[in-house]
This record gives C-alpha cells, structure tokens and sequence, in this order.
C-alpha cells in the first residue's frame, strides 16, 4: 500500500508533469473506481492543472476550474505514468487499469489496481474536504505544527495499541501498515502495548521514531521515477516484509504476526524483551 512517503513523491512527481498543462480526457475503466458522480468526471475535462497535492494518502489534482480530482490508492492501487498513451480507448474489465488521465501533450498516467478487491477509489469534487476519509484526516505527522506535546495529547486517552493507533488515519494521518512496523522498530516498542501507557520518556522515543523514519523515507522517495518507488520503499524498510531475515540492528530473527488480511513484523530482542509474540488474531501484549 501506497502510505505518506510514496505519496509524497508521487505528488512531487505529479507537481512536475501536470501543473500548467491541460487534462483533455479522464476515464473510468474500472466500474467501482469513480466514487462520486456530481460534478461528473468529464467536468475536470479542458481544465487546466494548478496544483497538486498531498492529504495523508489521497492525491489532490487541483484545476482552474475550481473543480479537484482525488485519489486514494488503497492497497494494491499504483499510478503508472506514460510519455505517449496508447492510442485508442482502454477495453473495461481487462486488465488491472482503472482510470486513464490524457493530457493535451499526449501524455498522462493510468491508475491500476492488482488484485479482486476493488478498493482504488477516485472522487471529483469542489472541496477535497468532501471526500469522506480526507474529511476524518487527522493531523500530518510532518506538519511544522506536529510537535511533541500534540503527539502526547492524541496518546493521552488512546486505548487501542499502539500498532492500531499509528495505522488509524482519524488519529495520524499517513501512516499505514509498512511505516507502522518500521516506526515501532525504531521507537524499540512492542506493537502490542497501549498507547495510553507511554511514559513521557517512551512517547519522546516514539515521537522521534515516526518523524525521523517518515523523513528519512521522503527523502529516500525524493526525486524517484513513479515506477521506481515501489523498489525503492521495500528497500528502506529493516523489518516490514522481512519475516526470517536477521534484524539489522542487533542480529536477531525478524519475526510475523498474522491476521485474517494483514500482518506485521517486529524484531523480539529490540522491541519484546526477546519474547515471541502469539501469531495468532487475539494476541496479547507480552511485556
């Protein structure tokens, strides 16, 4: 899944090769990929590109014409950019392609999706506070105003782990399953423990985790071809999707959590005490 640092570049890379030109054609391929239907999506069509942007996960192509065409790549969504489209039009239900962007030069970009779970999902709208899931955005954790003490106040009451907490978009903006793992890695915390639990001493560390990986992994982002950033993210990351590889930091086996449709990676000897956690759906926080 696409999470704030790809994103990120990917609207870095979007800011270059959209703004000033003219969107002449924007196509739904994919029945379930258009999420709203007024303004229709041909009314983006002739418009001129002014921005892009960035809102947690979701892409903002912002236009002259008042009007924002917004994506949210979901899981197993990616943007594939071309210097010449093919010619004709796409054939619908062949293929993992979605939604097609032609601009006036010829070029444009496809968003696809591997997969049957149809969950890319594209929205014109006026405000991109109208998309419900950018509406219950909280704060970016990059954001200059996102300090420490703002951290602590979302933890303060938090229930949930801390696992769940970074992962939920209403709490954190950006961070998904991949950034998760690592940021904990980081932080040498058990992705079990609850978030209202943190000592100000843990809640500095964990802080200093999420910034500093969600940082380092812009930067790493920075400047990388869209079709480039799904290779370079899996080779950033020391422990997500590394189950029984040794951890680069103290040597031990990288170790998995299973669930019915994710998983997670930790490294026992930095973030359990050296102690397995259950692999099973109803673990418990072993201290």
């Amino acid at each position: 899944m696409p999470e704030l640092p790809e994103v990120e570049a990917l609207t870095d890379f979007l800011t270059e090769h959209l703004v000033v030109r003219r969107l002449v054609r924007v196509l739904p391929v994919a029945v379930s990929v258009l999420k709203t239907y007024d303004p229709p999506v041909t009314a983006v069509e002739g418009a001129e590109v002014t921005a892009v942007r960035r809102h947690g996960k979701f892409l903002d192509v912002e236009t002259d014409g008042g009007l924002h065409l917004v994506a949210h790549l979901a899981r197993a969504g990616w943007l594939q950019w071309r210097d010449r489209l093919p010619d004709g039009p796409p054939k619908p239900g062949k293929g993992p392609l979605a939604l097609r962007v032609a601009l006036e030069t010829g070029e444009g970009f496809d968003l696809t999706e591997a997969g049957t779970q149809k969950r890319l999902a594209v929205y014109v709208v006026r405000d991109p506070r109208e998309v419900p899931g950018i509406a219950r955005l909280g704060p970016d954790p990059l954001a200059a105003d996102f300090d420490e003490d703002r951290f602590a106040a979302l933890l303060r009451d938090e229930r949930r782990q801390l696992k769940g907490a970074l992962r939920d978009q209403s709490l954190i903006a950006g961070v998904g399953n991949a950034y998760s793992d690592e940021i904990l890695h980081a932080a040498k915390m058990s992705p079990f423990k609850l978030a209202a639990s943190l000592t100000p001493e843990e809640v500095h560390r964990l802080y200093t985790a999420l910034r500093d990986t969600l940082t380092e992994a812009v930067e790493r982002s920075r400047g990388v071809a869209a079709g480039r950033l799904k290779t370079e993210k899996k080779s950033g990351l020391r422990v997500h999707g590394r189950t029984g590889e040794p951890c680069p930091v103290c040597g031990d086996t990288v170790r998995e959590v299973s669930f019915s449709d994710s998983s997670l990676q930790y490294c026992p000897t930095c973030q359990t005490g050296g102690k397995p956690l259950a692999d099973r759906r109803l673990s418990r926080l072993l201290k």
